[in-house]
């Protein structure tokens, strides 16, 4: 996966050619939509491409001290007292074969703009599910780094029935990315300015129970 943001007109149309063999006309469509939103004229380019044959799951990380059971149903982080940079996170849980997986929860967790992350309550912090086409979306800011870790978002999910996923997500061209010992290149988001602040995406691919 690239760390830059612009995809070749080439690439994404092969991306497209390629899924319009391996998944619904409508799916296709929303997948687009998605990456195509806002303002800005240029794609975000899938991560992972949508479409290919026998997808690599998405790599493992650890859960890190600071996660917290029982989060609340929620998909807005920007509530009283949450500030930074705007961003939106979207994009789809798909299986091995890029099949979207509906109703996969999503546990998200992350630091604040200054690094600091919620022990008391639940700011930024929640879970939500995915729609019937397997799309997910959250809207809440830019983490702030911290001694030892660049920015990045955690994420806990599942399919029903399947495996936890623990993973984690950075985002490209972070100077501390180099220095932190997790960072994965195959994590790292798509992101883009726009008009209403930053939209980033990312497709999970989770192993699914037989």
């Amino acid at each position: 996966m690239a760390d830059s943001v612009s995809s070749a007109v080439s690439r994404r149309e092969f991306l497209y050619s390629v899924a319009v063999a391996a998944a619904p006309v409508v799916f296709l469509a929303q997948i687009q939509s998605s990456l195509g939103q806002d303002t800005g004229s240029a794609l975000l380019e899938p991560t992972p491409a949508v479409g290919d044959d026998d997808l690599q799951a998405t790599p493992q990380e650890t859960i890190g001290p600071a996660f917290k059971p029982d989060s609340p149903l929620k998909n807005n982080f920007r509530e009283s007292g949450v500030t930074g940079v705007l961003v939106t996170l979207t994009g789809f849980v798909l299986d091995r074969k890029g099949k979207p997986i509906k109703e996969a929860v999503l546990d998200f967790w992350h630091a604040d703009a200054d690094g600091q992350y919620d022990f008391t309550g639940f700011r930024c912090r929640g879970h939500q599910f995915t729609e019937a086409n397997g799309r997910y979306e959250l809207q809440t800011i830019l983490p702030g780094a911290y001694p030892g870790r660049t920015r990045h978002y955690h994420v806990r999910l599942q399919a029903s029935p399947g495996p936890i996923l623990t993973t984690q997500l950075y985002f490209p061209g972070e100077p501390r990315n180099s220095s932190d010992f997790l960072f994965c290149r195959d994590l790292v988001v798509n992101i883009r300015d726009t008009n209403q602040g930053r939209l980033a995406n990312f497709n999970f691919v989770l192993e699914t129970a037989d």
